[in-house]
């Protein structure tokens, strides 16, 4: 049992190692504030075990059989992600004709609060149909032999959600960290426009996928 808790959480670094559209929302929201950076990570984490869940109760494998299913979620999570791209295109634009200080003026981030850091996390999640198909092929997986399946799948995307709590939350506080650096009127705004400009593309890709 202690070797293949140890493969798992082997198993959960590598998956958050790995950047997708999460990780940039994460960043982009740590640099408004600490607060927002670590909301974002719990609404992530949440929509990682609700993910989890449904893995164990079988509903993922639904939405694995169906294309039709699958396709709708392919687009509702593109259109999210465009739309958070887009938004972040916007702000950077607004920032670039308000700085009236040079580039070295400090950022003016659009006041956030915890909970739309928190939804925002939340649903870039649940609409992506690629975390619930993964989840339902990487959970069973290290399910013990002889071990009783549902609680056991509970059991591990709850261990893999705090996990990701605490993996994340070394990111808001790394970025915290360089605030005083990042938060300067050019450089935050070529993040916001890269972050933006990724979210966008990422969107388009999920679209147009097969």
């Amino acid at each position: 049992m202690l070797s293949t808790l140890i493969a798992f959480l082997g198993a959960c670094l590598l998956i958050a190692a790995s950047p997708g559209p999460s990780t940039i929302l994460i960043i982009k929201n740590s640099l408004r504030s600490k607060r927002s950076g670590f909301c974002t990570v719990l609404g992530n984490e949440t929509g990682v075990f609700v993910w989890g869940v449904f893995a164990a109760f079988g509903l993922t494998a639904l939405l694995a059989a169906s294309q039709f299913a699958y396709d709708v979620m392919r687009i509702v999570g593109a259109v999210v992600l465009v739309v958070f791209g887009v938004q972040t295109l916007w702000q950077a634009r607004r920032a670039k004709r308000g700085e009236g200080e040079g580039p070295e003026a400090g950022w003016q981030a659009p006041v956030r609060s915890g909970w739309a850091s928190y939804r925002g996390g939340l649903l870039l999640n649940l609409a992506n149909p690629k975390a619930a198909i993964f989840a339902i092929s990487f959970l069973p997986q290290f399910v013990p032999a002889g071990a009783p399946q549902l609680p056991t799948m509970v059991a591990l995307a709850a261990i893999w959600a705090v996990f990701e709590v605490g993996y994340y939350s070394a990111y808001v506080w790394f970025v915290a960290r360089l605030r005083g650096v990042l938060s300067r009127a050019a450089i935050r705004r070529r993040l916001e426009q890269v972050s933006g400009t990724v979210l966008v593309a990422l969107g388009a890709r999920l679209a147009l996928e097969g």
